[in-house]
Order: structure tokens, then C-alpha cells, then sequence
């Protein structure tokens, strides 16, 4: 493919790390399969081989074959060009409301279909910066340190998944979103000084959201109840909420009132402990300008 005569390279996988479909996601894998099959079909109803059909859109052949075979997830740029080529009318753009869901694995979906519902949000994080409040350099390098080492794909798929939480905070109304972290982890210079910083100043930033309340547990305090692992509790517009600890009921998420009320106990006890958020943001800029 060329413009003014200048050879323009097609996208191939190497481009687009992270776009695989998981075989394990069987809702996923349906959708996929159904809109590559659309692909196809309006492809051949237009007359277009799958190779005339990449240079119109910008992809090598072996990615038309591959989507249209379910086998890789179309992004959105993907679906809009070849809405316009095959002159769909918008229905294969259209299909980008359910693609983008599967972009992400199953349980980072789940979970932020419940972050995406809760009216009210409480996170106390022992170990890291919570998810919700990570830059994409801190993620990548958090998950680029397990081990043992996952893919350049899943650490890309799973970076998108973890951002695509956070329009949490975007929400109108927005829900109540009230975060403790530890000292430890803020000092933590995870992906080196420049990464670090930006995490910090990311923190300031969502600190100062009107509907958010975000505090520093001194590593000089007293033991609490949140030493066990971290807690999460989500509350829920009809009354509802579900929560979870690492140190209690086995990490497993609960709904019972009587297992909520003591989650709240040791949420609340760690919040009074905890500084409050006009010094917690003052602890934080303190740490900024160490370096």
C-alpha cells in the first residue's frame, strides 16, 4: 500500500500486543466470534478479498484472517474504517459497545462492573498503590516484576484493564471513593525516580477530587486491624454491599450484615488511625520533594 508513493507499512500483531481473545472467556469469545463473523460476510457481500481489504484499512492480510476468525479482538479504529470501507452504515461500528468490554479479562471485568455500580467505594491497600489510583508506567512495572514473568501481551492487556477502571472517577454523580495506603508503598520507587514521581503527583491530583478522600497510614502508628491484608467494601444504591479482606473469611467476598459490620469496624478503625487527607496530601508532597 502506498500514498503519494510513499509505501505505507500494514498493523500486524507485533503493533498490537494484548489483543488476543482469552479461550477461557467463553462470553468473550462469543462475541468475538459473532463479529468476526459479520466482518467476513459483508467483506465478501462487497466483493473484496481479505488482502484488498487490509490495505483499506491498514492491517496485513493475516489480521483480517485472524479477527475475522475470532482469533484477535478488533480495536475501535478497526471497526470504524471498516464500517466506512464496506459501507455498513454504522452497524459494524455499533459493535464496539460489547468488543470493548472483552478487551478486558473476565474478573477485572466483574469487578468493575461493581465499582461501576457503588455509590460508595472504601479501599484500605497494605502492600501497593491501589489500582484505581496507578499511573499505566507504575502498572506496567508492577506487573512486569511478577514472577514468574507474564507475557509483553497479558502485561499490555492487563495494564488497559486495570486503567479502564479508574472512569470510576468520571461518573456523574460520582460515587464516594475513600482510600488509606501505607507509607511503605509510597516510598517504594517502583519503575524507577521519573515513574515514581508522576505516581505521586497522580495521587495529589485524585486526592483533591471532590468525591474522593485519600489518606496515608504512618509506617510510626500503631498496629490496626488492616495488618492482616487489605479491605474493600462497596456499597450499593438499593442498600446493598459486598466486601472482602485478606484477613478474614478467607479472603473470600462477603454480603452478610454481620460479616459486613465487622469489615466496617476494621475500615473504619483504620481510617480514625490513618492521617487525615489535608495531611495525608501535605505527607505526599513532603515525599515529592525529598528527591
Amino acid at each position: 500500500m502506498s500514498v503519494d508513493g510513499e509505501a505505507v507499512r500494514l498493523r500486524d500483531e507485533a503493533d498490537e500486543p494484548g489483543w488476543e481473545v482469552d479461550p477461557d472467556d467463553e462470553w468473550g469469545v462469543a462475541v468475538i466470534t459473532t463479529v468476526g463473523r459479520q466482518l467476513k460476510l459483508r467483506r465478501e457481500a462487497v466483493g473484496m478479498r481479505a488482502a484488498e481489504f487490509g490495505k483499506a484499512v491498514g492491517y496485513g492480510e493475516d489480521m483480517v484472517y485472524k479477527i475475522e476468525g475470532g482469533k484477535r479482538i478488533p480495536r475501535e479504529d478497526y471497526l470504524n474504517t471498516a464500517d466506512e470501507v464496506l459501507r455498513a452504515g454504522g452497524l459494524i461500528a455499533a459493535t464496539w459497545e460489547d468488543v470493548k468490554k472483552v478487551r478486558y479479562p473476565k474478573k477485572v471485568r466483574e469487578l468493575g462492573k461493581l465499582e461501576a455500580k457503588a455509590v460508595e467505594i472504601g479501599v484500605y491497600e497494605c502492600n501497593s498503590v491501589h489500582g484505581l489510583l496507578q499511573t499505566p508506567e507504575h502498572a506496567r512495572a508492577l506487573m512486569e516484576a511478577a514472577q514468574p514473568p507474564y507475557s509483553p501481551d497479558d502485561v499490555e492487556r492487563m495494564v488497559a484493564a486495570r486503567l479502564a477502571r479508574q472512569s470510576v472517577f468520571e461518573r456523574d454523580p460520582a460515587p464516594s471513593i475513600h482510600f488509606v495506603l501505607e507509607e511503605a508503598p509510597l516510598r517504594r520507587r517502583v519503575g524507577g525516580t521519573m515513574v515514581w514521581r508522576r505516581q505521586l503527583e497522580r495521587l495529589l491530583e485524585v486526592g483533591q477530587l471532590n468525591s474522593v478522600n485519600l489518606q496515608v497510614m504512618p509506617t510510626n502508628t500503631d498496629a490496626h486491624p488492616g495488618v492482616d491484608g487489605k479491605i474493600e467494601l462497596l456499597k450499593f444504591p438499593d442498600g446493598t454491599a459486598v466486601g472482602r479482606s485478606d484477613g478474614a473469611f478467607n479472603g473470600r467476598p462477603v454480603a452478610d450484615p454481620k460479616y459486613l459490620r465487622i469489615l466496617e469496624l476494621r475500615y473504619g478503625t483504620i481510617r480514625a488511625q490513618a492521617l487525615p487527607p489535608r495531611e495525608s496530601l501535605a505527607f505526599i508532597e513532603q515525599l515529592l520533594g525529598e528527591t
